[in-house]
């Protein structure tokens, strides 16, 4: 959508990846290089990118990042590579995990996952449950905009908020029995994609690259079970995903 080519998606990765730790309350300083290093060539690719748009427009999303911005006061020059930068990384972040925990999920659920390849038209479900059951991204701020108390805790105007999307999402008072997957789970309204004013832009994508990705896999491997039975997380808080998923088929 962006227009990059695609065989520079491994820097993509590697830069995303660097830069995405950042989103954490407390990174590592040597983390926290390497997110500044990233986000420099990151930022120097995406100029050369736009440079080149500019010469020769294409009926892509950059192209058109720069045409609003020379229609006058929509983006200014550093405004549309930080929004480039931004829906890279989280383009690509956030759906590999929801894929990553989506697949590892139904295949520890052997049940949900014989349900699933029973009836695929059950995916659309079956992606919500799965974004709800473990939620590629744990946790998001807010701001206090007047002073309110929640829980018997006082909550100042101005104060920093750190709210927990992943516990909202196993909430015992808002989803029956939340420790267990269901793909059939009804009212499922999880918040995974956050709420209100700033409800996740890319959602309808990420809901569609979700069910593609995981359809697909069940479809083209029968037989695909897991390769390990402690696969590694990612040591981020924020976005939550694992470092690889082994599978055998």
């Amino acid at each position: 959508m962006l227009g990059v080519r695609p065989e520079d998606r491994e820097h993509f990765k590697k830069w995303s990846g660097d830069i995405a730790v950042t989103l954490d309350p407390v990174v590592a300083p040597e983390a926290l290089q390497r997110a500044q290093q990233s986000a420099l060539e990151l930022a120097d690719y995406f100029r050369g990118v736009v440079e080149e748009r500019r010469r020769n427009p294409r009926d892509d999303l950059i192209s058109g990042l720069i045409a609003a911005e020379e229609q006058g006061d929509k983006l200014s020059e550093e405004e549309l590579y930080a929004t480039c930068m931004l829906l890279l990384i989280a383009g690509n972040e956030t759906t590999t995990n929801l894929i990553g925990n989506g697949m590892l999920a139904l295949l520890r659920n052997p049940d949900q996952l014989q349900k699933l390849r029973d009836d695929p038209s059950l995916i659309e479900s079956a992606v919500e449950e799965l974004l709800r059951y473990d939620s590629p991204v744990q946790a998001t701020g807010r701001v206090a905009t007047e002073d309110t108390e929640i829980g018997g805790k006082k909550i100042d105007k101005g104060d920093m908020l750190v709210t927990s999307l992943g516990a909202a999402n196993r909430d015992p008072e808002r989803f029956p029995d939340p420790d267990r997957l269901d793909i059939t789970r009804q009212d499922n309204r999880h918040v995974a994609f956050g709420y209100g004013l700033h409800f996740c832009l890319g959602a309808p994508l990420a809901r569609l690259e979700g069910q593609a990705a995981i359809n697909t896999l069940l479809r083209r491997f029968p037989n695909l079970r897991l390769g390990t039975e402690a696969p590694e997380w990612r040591e981020t808080i924020t976005l939550r995903g694992l470092k690889s998923l082994p599978v055998a088929f």
